[in-house]
This record gives structure tokens, C-alpha cells and sequence, in this order.
């Protein structure tokens, strides 16, 4: 986490508080890694690129966030693989740089795309496979109908947890699609009925 700073008199001015603004934001997308399943370092990355609007080479965010290059680079390799950094080249700069995506919607729909991909998809195949588990077919008959009753009662709330977490599953494919704005749609429906319902 970076450290809380603050201008100084001598430091104290316009370009000061940007500065520490964009640090203080940095450290509280840091804090915040844990809840998209990555690093606080690759956080932190992204969140210089984001807040400054500006491509930055590896030596730039080694600098300002005083990380190595091992680091650095693992990070950027991790953000361009999420889609919300991409390369950038200035010319008469033999550099590589990097920028990250500006349009917070577009950046979110990533992240979430990529929250499915890595975890809703894996949790779906292994319910589909402990469900087939005890398909008929697959296990002998049961000995006792107190035992078939178990069987088809376990595989009934498998079948009903699949087929939630599918659904949840589609929704956010709907919401993440890169061609559509379905999670811009959903997050403004869902304002219009939470402000509708108040009194």
C-alpha cells in the first residue's frame, strides 16, 4: 500500500494535491485487489495507468510505485490478459507502453467477463460433474428405496443449484457481452426502481 501522503508547505500547491490525490487513489484500488482475485501490486498498476490517462513504459510504473521489473512486468502481462490495459507507442520512442481502458463501463465489463470466465465456468463443470456422479446409469440400483430416495433427492439439489448458477451464469454473459451495455442497462434500471421506491 502506498504511503498516505500529504503536501507539504513547500511541496503545497495544484500539482501537490494531484499528485497525492492520484496516490491516494492508487492505494485504495490496492485494497480493493482481493475482491477481483489478484494482486495488489497488479491492482496498483492498473490503477496508476487508469488515474493518470496517460501510457506509461515499465520504467515510468517501476518508479512511481517503486516495485522491480520482475513485478512490474508480470503485472502488465496479468492486465493486458484481463483486456483493461493495452500497448501504446509514442513515436520516436522505441519504449513499449501501456494505457488502461478510460470508459469505466467497458473496463468493468471486462473485469466481470473475466471474474466469469475464471470462476462461475469452472464451479458450473464440476456441479455438472458431481451431479452426473450419481446419474442413473452410472451407479447400480440403489439397495433400499430409502437410499433411491437420498439419490433422487441429492440430485435434485444439485440439479437446482446448476441450474441457478447457469442462469446467473447467462445473465452475465448478457451484461458482459463486449458488443452491448447490458451491465449499463442493469445498473440504470436498478437505480430508476431503487430511486422509484422510495417515499
Amino acid at each position: 500500500m502506498l504511503p498516505a501522503m500529504k503536501p507539504t508547505p513547500d511541496s503545497d500547491g495544484p500539482e501537490a494535491a494531484l499528485r497525492v490525490s492520484q496516490d491516494q487513489f492508487i492505494a485504495v484500488w490496492g485494497q480493493m485487489a482481493g475482491a477481483w482475485g489478484i494482486s495488489r501490486t497488479m491492482a496498483e498498476v492498473h490503477a496508476l495507468l487508469f488515474i493518470t490517462g496517460e501510457p506509461l513504459c515499465t520504467d515510468d510504473i517501476m518508479e512511481r510505485l517503486d516495485i522491480s521489473r520482475g513485478n512490474a512486468s508480470m503485472s502488465l502481462r496479468a492486465l493486458l490478459d484481463w483486456g483493461i490495459v493495452q500497448r501504446a507507442h509514442k513515436r520516436g520512442d522505441r519504449k513499449e507502453y501501456f494505457e488502461a481502458e478510460q470508459d469505466v463501463w467497458t473496463m468493468f465489463r471486462a473485469i466481470v467477463r473475466e471474474r466469469l470466465k475464471r470462476e462461475a465456468d469452472p464451479l458450473l463443470a464440476s456441479l455438472h460433474e458431481i451431479r452426473d456422479m450419481t446419474k442413473p446409469g452410472r451407479v447400480g440400483a440403489a439397495e433400499t428405496p430409502e437410499l433411491a430416495d437420498k439419490i433422487a433427492a441429492h440430485r435434485e439439489r444439485l440439479e437446482t443449484m446448476t441450474e441457478f448458477f447457469q442462469t446467473v451464469e447467462n445473465l452475465g454473459q448478457q451484461f458482459v457481452s463486449p458488443a452491448g451495455k447490458g451491465l449499463q442497462i442493469a445498473a440504470s434500471l436498478l437505480g430508476t426502481l431503487s430511486g422509484g421506491g422510495r417515499g
